[in-house]
């Protein structure tokens, strides 16, 4: 009976975490989409730094009755630094990117995250990736020639190169937060980047500004506010649950991007727009399903041995061969 109670704590608390993922990707479309608007009026720096400078008093607000202080006790500050170098870095590509393409083809790219993650845990953290995973990679890169189509006038396409280098700074970050919610709650994170990125993102503002409108201010109020809950919906989203039960969820970040750019800005995505977004999110969740089944074979193996016995370790990533 215990561990059946266990087990429905278990489905509930995945549970929440799979709905806050879908609250979390649903404002961050509402995000992009602001972001999206502006990048054609105001420099990529300067809707960087408002955006964060604004979202700095919401986030007081949000976490200060639980104690600022204590919420930026942090054991690896380094780790946060460089985590928000990259993430300025990351999110001015991004933003620069979505005034020159369709939203939805933008996200549809960077559904390529997720496979970076898994590219990228070989040289970060020394873990092994089999061949199956690798094809898993490979069909994901195939996805993205599916949506962008490169033909020799296409073949360097600025915008469709950047989108893929902010999908590998943002695998990094990811690797980055991963490691760091060993240590770090999940509000931390989250004060850390707002309060570090602010200032990082204001040295490139100051050579580029141009005063914005007074009706601006609405949308960059809206975009800090939005910015704010969708990262700590995410961030809190990993306390949760397991990542690859939340995963597959991310992408329906596209889905909204889609109606939010039709409704919007009357984007109509085309056929290999979601063909092609269809193989990469294919590939991530395979990559998630076999994550998952290690982390089950894991827990059976320790659960059925003799008890003479020691329980199963997990199959650690040096020695996995998928």
């Amino acid at each position: 009976m215990l561990a059946g109670a266990r087990s429905g704590r278990a489905a509930s608390a995945e549970l929440r975490g799979i709905l806050i993922t879908l609250a979390a990707m649903l404002l961050f479309g509402l995000m992009d989409a602001g972001s999206k608007f502006l990048s054609t009026r105001y420099p990529v720096p300067q809707i960087l730094w408002l955006r964060y400078i604004l979202t700095v008093p919401l986030l007081l607000i949000v976490l200060a009755p639980g104690g600022l202080a204590r919420r930026l006790r942090s054991a690896r500050p380094g780790l946060q630094v460089g985590r928000a170098l990259l993430l300025v870095v990351e999110i001015g590509l991004v933003v620069w990117c979505f005034g020159q393409l369709p939203l939805a083809d933008v996200h549809a790219v960077l559904a390529l995250t997720a496979l970076a993650v898994t590219a990228l845990s070989v040289p970060l953290l020394g873990e092994q990736v089999g061949p199956r995973r690798w094809a898993a990679v490979g069909a994901g890169f195939f996805g993205v020639l599916v949506i962008l189509r490169p033909g020799p006038a296409e073949a360097l396409n600025i915008g469709a190169i950047l989108v893929i280098v902010s999908c590998a700074l943002s695998g990094a970050t990811t690797l980055m937060v991963k490691d760091l919610l060993r240590t770090e709650s999940s509000n931390a994170v989250v004060t850390y980047m707002v309060l570090l990125m602010t200032p990082i993102s204001l040295a490139p503002a100051l050579f580029v500004w141009s005063w914005p409108e007074p009706w601006t201010w609405a949308i960059l109020i809206g975009m800090g506010l939005v910015a704010t809950i969708g990262h700590i919906c995410i961030t809190h989203s990993y306390k949760l649950a397991e990542a690859s039960a939340v995963l597959p969820y991310d992408y329906t970040r596209m889905i909204f991007a889609a109606a939010i750019g039709y409704l919007w800005f009357a984007e109509i995505p085309d056929l290999w727009t979601w063909v092609g977004a269809g193989i990469i999110a294919a590939s991530a969740i395979y990559i998630a399903h076999r994550e998952a089944l290690y982390g089950q074979a894991s827990a059976s193996q320790s659960a059925t041995g003799p008890a003479a016995m020691p329980p199963a370790r997990p199959v650690p990533a040096d020695e996995r061969r998928d």
